[in-house]
């Protein structure tokens, strides 16, 4: 079974929450060590596991860290491209272990793909994510182009708050597809955003966006629904 990658609230602060991330197509838990770093500064713990389109035991290492108790609440699943698909199917199916929902970049339909520079660019804006995804041993380059058999989201089963983080410019997973796909959920736009969000040129943004839904979280749990912002 995979071991996460971690990130911990600084020493002498009391964490706020937990966040627990699946990874998208081609990935694992190290890449998202930025968002990790940045969430953790704010007192949050983040638990960064891989791709489960490749690796079903994904799966299962995310339910058992929602119902590890050692981990503070609230509990947080967080999703990006294929690992949005999961985090959807997990959160119906465990409702009374999870206590919010982030959805990055969800997946709509195949990709062509094309070569890694196209990739790469449809990917991320971020020249230095496009530095570290390529010169990564354990990245799998490629991976968006293949057609796994995915989940449904399962989002009309989901009863807890979600928050949908998209790029506008995301070719990947067209914007207009997208926004269908997350219905009610509270959805924001980040204006000139490729398909990798929380690693885009705008990852200071997306990690700003997501602590101030987790602040609201902890403060109110009925979020309102918002039905787009743009960033």
């Amino acid at each position: 079974m995979p071991s996460p990658s971690s990130w911990d609230e600084p020493e002498g602060l009391a964490a706020r929450g937990t966040l627990i991330v699946l990874a998208g197509r081609g990935e694992h838990g190290g890449v998202y060590e930025r968002f990790g770093r940045r969430l953790a500064f704010d007192a949050y713990r983040v638990r960064a596991l891989g791709d489960a389109s490749a690796d079903p035991s994904v799966l299962d290492e995310a339910a058992k860290l929602l119902a590890d108790e050692s981990l503070p609440g609230p509990k947080v699943l967080v999703g990006s491209d294929t690992g949005a698909l999961y985090a959807g199917r997990l959160a119906a199916e465990r409702a009374g272990d999870v206590d919010a929902l982030i959805l990055a970049g969800l997946p709509t339909s195949p990709w062509s793909g094309g070569s890694w520079e196209v990739e790469a660019e449809a990917r991320t804006a971020c020249p230095t994510h496009q530095g570290r995804l390529t010169n990564d041993p354990d990245f799998r380059r490629g991976a968006l182009a293949s057609v796994p058999e995915l989940p449904a989201p399962r989002l009309d089963r989901v009863t807890v708050p979600v928050l949908a983080l998209h790029g506008e410019d995301d070719v990947v997973s067209p914007l207009d597809e997208a926004l269908n796909a997350y219905g009610d959920a509270r959805t924001v736009v980040f204006h000139g955003g490729r398909h990798d969000v929380l690693n885009d040129a705008l990852h200071r943004t997306a990690a700003a966006t997501v602590v101030l839904f987790l602040e609201r979280l902890r403060l109110s749990p009925e979020l309102p629904l918002i039905a787009e912002e743009r960033a």
